[in-house]
């Protein structure tokens, strides 16, 4: 697989989306990270019980990412089944914003410590 921008604006080439589903259902579906962020964020009101299924049993959603080699998005939601805490992880990975809060809290969830400052940055 080629490293992964992490900007998800294009549609992964021969690649499966993914298919949102509820019961047998289909609810959704999903091409690239970023159509991904915007059906999460439609579905939180619609259908979340629905988002924590395929965030929880097997990490669907988590696997869908490995696959269309948006590894690091993937590394972050590993462990969380929370759909607003993982909507609000893909919104700021895509916007790349970094909420220290949100960070400490997923990493918590994860059963990992927040992570350190490098040791080249000052304190200010």
């Amino acid at each position: 697989m080629s490293a992964s921008t992490g900007l998800g604006n294009s549609e992964p080439p021969g690649k499966e989306p993914f298919y949102f589903k509820s019961f047998d259902r289909v609810i959704g579906v999903a091409h690239n990270v970023n159509e991904l962020r915007s059906e999460f964020g439609r579905l939180l009101s619609v259908d979340p019980k629905a988002l924590e299924y395929h965030l929880r049993e097997g990490g669907h959603i988590v696997q869908w990412l490995e696959y269309i080699g948006e590894v690091e998005l993937a590394r972050r939601l590993i462990g969380i089944s929370d759909p607003g805490m993982a909507y609000e992880v893909m919104n700021n990975y895509l916007t790349g914003s970094k909420d220290a809060t949100t960070e400490e809290k997923t990493s918590a969830k994860q059963g990992r410590r927040p992570s350190r400052r490098s040791r080249n940055s000052r304190k200010t």
